[in-house]
């Protein structure tokens, strides 16, 4: 796996929700918000256990974070100096916010289909798709204005994050990504079956007290 940088995680953004398919981009302008959708929905595609990362809302959270602090770094220490050869046990070692990196990010991404595809990414079959995000991740590409695996390392925590966070940040709509692994979400109590060996019988509950 690819990441020459650890991320840091990102805050929640706290919210009333909508639908995946209602929400209008915040951070995203309309070609920025075609590529998202597109890159999450291979990051987690739907199969035949349920609904993958696009169909959740995994766009909409990673928009609403990018208007939070987690955004512009507000609590990250960013004075430099910054040496990206270092182990990456020695913390963040770039002068990019998190919201720079997706906006250069998506730039190179993108100039890098037209090169390679002369499509967008959006525009690209399922199987081109995985072969980029695979040389994203794995450094093979080349990107101009910021390594194209630190990219990939953003994209895929901040999707997996939409996809198992509650649901009040918005993603993981319908708690689906906790049905999957069975999670049980924001219950009050659920120790009388931590000792059972048998699988929890209940749906998961959201903050808000919604049920899957």
């Amino acid at each position: 796996s690819a990441t020459a940088q650890a991320a840091p995680a990102s805050e929640p953004a706290s919210g009333n929700t909508a639908a995946a398919s209602d929400w209008k981009p915040q951070f995203f302008n309309d070609r920025e918000w075609a590529f998202i959708n597109a890159a999450v929905a291979r990051l987690i595609p739907a199969d035949e256990l349920g609904p993958g990362a696009k169909e959740a809302g995994v766009p909409e959270f990673i928009d609403r974070q990018l208007n939070t602090p987690y955004a512009t770094g507000s609590i990250w220490y960013m004075q430099g100096p910054f040496n990206p050869d270092v182990p990456k046990e020695m913390g963040y070692q770039l002068p990019l916010v998190p919201k720079q990196i997706y906006n250069l990010g998506i730039a190179d991404a993108e100039a890098w289909c037209q090169d390679k595809y002369h499509k967008t990414f959006a525009e690209l079959s399922s199987e081109q798709q995985d072969e980029a995000l695979g040389l994203w991740e794995s450094g093979k590409a080349e990107f101009k204005q910021l390594p194209a695996s630190l990219f990939f390392t953003y994209l895929l925590q901040n999707t997996r994050e939409g996809f198992f966070s509650d649901p009040i940040h918005g993603g993981n709509k319908g708690m689906v990504g906790w049905t999957l692994i069975n999670f049980p979400g924001a219950r009050a109590d659920f120790m009388d079956w931590v000792e059972r060996g048998e699988r929890y019988p209940f749906p998961p509950v959201s903050i808000n007290g919604e049920r899957a």
